[in-house]
């Protein structure tokens, strides 16, 4: 019998399905559900730099409140921090299974040591999220993957819990950025952040919100990037974020060479269920195929030859396109 067991960033999971940060996320209740309906980790709804700085510089107007802007600044600040604080101890009474913080940044600022204190509230590990779009017309090249090594160093110096790190696919070279993240302590890479979609209704000429979900169409990015990043950058460990809607993609990502799976989309769609039906088909699978662990595919069709990666994807391309009529 196939055993589920895995290991990402260096915690233990009894399965690779790991749900995603998200509203599904935010109370310790609905996140015992999912610990219940079996799954392997849990990423906590994020703590968004934003939603921390708007609030406190609206309360810190000093034309609305003169003398005690300051206060109601910190005040605010660590308010937001009490409630994540909350979720972390409250998750940890009824989850015995690793519960990953989760930090949405997009500078380096004095917020990160907040880190600090989510360890102490007992998270197993803290996933960063940086999202954030590069549009000056005077931007430094590097620069943006610069912060990401930047915050990470930061929050390294702060906590001994696992640092995970989840990209963005708008990076030109994400191997050059994973290798310098591992570098700089990384214990993990998420690959890849889904951004906002946007769309334009026609008839009330404005823009509007596009689908909020992944699709199954786009787990290929993930597909492509771990399958290279496992090659050339193997001593982390890697999830996919993005297109999971079956339990087929999860083989296929932990084919490609990934250790684990985050989960989002599908479970909005769906129910809890959705765990159990996802990791019986994985059992059914390996036994299936003689595999007793996960380690024995992880990585299995992943890029055996690094240095031809260019010519593959052409000349891949070139007989598909070149065949269609």
């Amino acid at each position: 019998m196939a055993t589920l067991k895995t290991t990402f960033a260096g915690l233990e999971l009894r399965n690779p399905i790991i749900v995603s940060s998200s509203g599904l996320t935010d109370s310790a209740e609905k996140n015992q559900k999912f610990y219940e309906a079996g799954v392997g980790a849990i990423v906590l709804k994020s703590l968004f730099e934003e939603q921390i700085m708007m609030e406190a510089d609206w309360l810190g107007d000093p034309n609305m409140y003169p003398e005690g802007s300051d206060y109601l600044v910190e005040y605010v600040r660590q308010h937001k921090l009490s409630e994540y604080l909350e979720l972390i101890k409250e998750t940890k009474k009824v989850c015995p299974i690793p519960v990953i913080a989760s930090i949405n940044c997009y500078q380096d600022a004095e917020w990160v040591g907040f880190a600090q204190q989510m360890e102490a509230a007992g998270a197993d590990a803290i996933e960063i999220n940086i999202l954030a779009l590069q549009t000056g017309v005077q931007y430094n090249y590097g620069s943006f993957e610069q912060r990401h090594i930047d915050i990470l160093s930061h929050i390294k110096k702060t906590v001994r819990i696992p640092i995970i790190m989840k990209l963005g696919d708008n990076l030109t070279n994400p191997i050059a950025l994973i290798d310098q993240l591992y570098a700089n302590g990384a214990a993990a890479v998420v690959l890849f952040n889904r951004f906002y979609q946007p769309d334009i209704d026609i008839e009330k000429m404005k823009q509007i919100s596009g689908n909020v979900f992944s699709t199954g169409a786009d787990l290929v990015k993930s597909l492509r990037w771990i399958g290279i990043a496992s090659a050339a950058v193997n001593k982390l460990d890697y999830a996919a974020s993005g297109g999971i809607h079956s339990p087929e993609g999860i083989v296929k990502a932990i084919l490609a060479g990934a250790s684990a799976v985050e989960i989002c989309s599908a479970f909005y769609q769906n129910s809890y269920a959705l765990v159990a039906e996802y990791a019986r088909f994985l059992n059914l699978w390996m036994d299936r195929k003689g595999m007793e662990t996960i380690s024995q595919f992880k990585g299995m069709l992943n890029v055996s030859d690094l240095n031809g990666v260019n010519t593959f994807e052409r000349t891949q391309f070139m007989k598909y396109f070149s065949s269609r009529k």
